[in-house]
């Protein structure tokens, strides 16, 4: 593995799983699996001490860089990362708010593209990760059940019999499975039945939730849809649960956009134009203000409305709004939300400076 921080390198690429190049990736704009596991030799993450969250991390570290699977993998520390580095790895989805958040002996390990990840010692020893653009939780389950057999052989992993994988937390017991796509679904929201949706979701057993996970608000009408239940189903039931639901919310999205077009066109026009022209000439814009006219201006961008604008030009916008990678992109630290609102802007101004609306060109 290479003992390095690869936040220099992440910042030269476009995020993976914002790369617009997975089935349904319109409106499914990416899949994720993620498996708990925990070591039998030590006491769990929440309620180890330093010296046995150290000890983890070295175990853990030493399994894997004697395996070729893991040999061009990074391996971070990341106690000592300055908080503009763990917030970027958190605004790109490779590790969750509580893994920069509590203060304790933990480290990842991301591979080059950013697909593949392993949070040591967030709830849990082991949080392996995979994800990637559109819907592809079976893909994705092939592969990351390959990851998990390698750790597993070389890791003396806490297992029950009766109650399958022991987790820190009882509602991850048994697969330690969470799997989830995030969806894009302006069109519910506009047509006034995303509650709906939301509501029949909870009675299938399945959660809601914002861009950032757990315990994150809804923003840009991105909402995470995942599996709750992880005892008593195998791994592949769950993922093929979640892929049938998903497929059923996405038709409802594309019904709800073409019925919007057919029968109120001027007013979704309406909803875009304005997005934009706020997003092109504003000079002062909030986070929450840029996600949401972000999603109107994607939600044209899909239905054609823009002759120049791209969608990779709004999906990394997506990303490069937040804080930590304005604040990179800035070279240094901005503690002013002020401060921050005004270069957000200037920003989007300047990516979107040459790119026009089919409204501009003929009006």
């Amino acid at each position: 593995m290479i003992n390095a921080n690869p936040v220099d390198e992440l910042l030269n690429k476009r995020v993976g799983w914002l790369a617009d190049s997975g089935p349904d990736d319109d409106i499914a704009i990416s899949s994720r699996i993620r498996l708990a596991r925990n070591l039998t030799s030590y006491t769990f993450p929440t309620r180890a001490d330093q010296k046995e969250l150290k000890a983890v991390i070295s175990s853990i570290r030493e399994a894997l860089e004697n395996t070729d699977a893991f040999r061009e993998y990074f391996f971070v520390e990341i106690d000592p990362l300055p908080d503009l580095d763990r917030q970027i790895f958190l605004e790109r989805r490779i590790v969750s708010r509580d893994f920069i958040v509590n203060r304790k002996s933990s480290a990842l390990v991301l591979s080059r593209d950013e697909a593949d990840s392993i949070m040591i010692n967030e709830e849990d020893h082991i949080r392996m990760q995979r994800m990637l653009s559109g819907l592809r939780l079976k893909n994705i389950w092939d592969d990351i059940s390959k990851t998990d057999d390698i750790i597993t052989e070389k890791l003396p992993i806490a297992y029950d019999d009766e109650l399958g994988f022991l987790t820190s937390c009882p509602t991850n017991i048994g697969t330690g499975i969470r799997a989830s796509v995030m969806l894009h679904l302006p069109g519910l929201m506009l047509a006034g039945q995303i509650n709906q949706v939301i509501q029949a979701v909870h009675k299938m057993g399945l959660a809601v939730r914002g861009i950032f996970g757990e315990g994150t608000e809804n923003l840009g009408n991105l909402y995470q849809i995942s599996n709750q239940s992880t005892l008593g189903e195998p791994e592949i039931q769950i993922i093929e649960k979640l892929d049938t639901v998903i497929r059923q919310i996405i038709f409802h999205e594309k019904n709800s956009r073409q019925k919007l077009i057919d029968a109120r066109k001027n007013f979704v026009m309406d909803h875009v134009g304005r997005a934009y022209g706020i997003l092109r000439h504003a000079y002062a814009i909030s986070s929450q203000d840029t996600l949401n006219s972000l999603s109107a201006l994607r939600l044209g961008v899909d239905m054609g409305m823009f002759s120049a604008l791209d969608i990779h030009t709004v999906n990394e916008l997506f990303v490069l709004v937040q804080p930590g990678h304005l604040q990179k992109y800035a070279g240094r630290q901005i503690k002013q939300s002020a401060e921050r609102d005004e270069l957000r802007a200037s920003l989007i101004r300047e990516r979107l400076k040459s790119k026009k609306n089919k409204s501009d060109q003929t009006d």
